[in-house]
């Protein structure tokens, strides 16, 4: 799923690097906890998060996630938008609860984890 459609899906407001918003995201992952998003994600992903601190960004960086949505109308600060925008991750914020979020992506296709092709 390419990142504009996760913006429209979830009506979200991008704050950097729209110059991404074409890049593909195969999986998705809902958390306030960091360590969780460290042990479980793989491949390229978007982080669903209402953690507000710089470590959202670090971990996604880490994790060479591709994009972070931060929910519940919460909005990024300055410097986590500046630390992301030197890592190239897209940074967007919706309205919507974790729960809706998450919902609305899985119901539209994005899955948990992509299978490798056998």
């Amino acid at each position: 799923m390419k990142i504009t459609t996760i913006r429209d899906l979830l009506n979200a407001e991008v704050y950097c690097n729209e110059e991404n918003l074409g890049r593909h995201v195969y999986s998705a992952c809902g958390s306030d906890m960091m360590s969780d998003v460290l042990a479980y994600v793989k491949d390229q992903a978007v982080l669903l998060t209402g953690l507000m601190n710089q470590q959202v960004i670090r971990t996604a960086e880490m994790m060479d996630m591709v994009c972070v949505v931060f929910v519940r109308s919460k909005k990024p600060s300055p410097d986590m938008i500046d630390l992301a925008e030197e890592t190239g991750i897209v940074v967007m914020a919706t309205d919507k609860t974790m729960y809706e979020a998450c919902g609305i992506l899985y119901s539209s296709g994005l899955i948990k984890e992509r299978k490798a092709n056998v």
